[in-house]
């Protein structure tokens, strides 16, 4: 479900995962660490999520 909002969200609101995270109010490096160890990987190019 965290990989949906995020994705979502860089999709329709936010420039990058940093831009999201500032505004939203999280740590990035936390949550790249969260859905890293959920089978993600953050992509700079696509600027989203994808499965591993």
């Amino acid at each position: 479900m965290l990989v949906s909002y995020v994705n979502t969200g860089l999709r329709d609101k936010y420039e990058d995962l940093e831009d999201m995270a500032s505004s939203e109010g999280f740590d990035a490096k936390e949550t790249v660490d969260k859905l890293a160890a959920a089978g993600f990987k953050y992509d700079n190019e696509l600027k989203r999520f994808i499965g591993e």
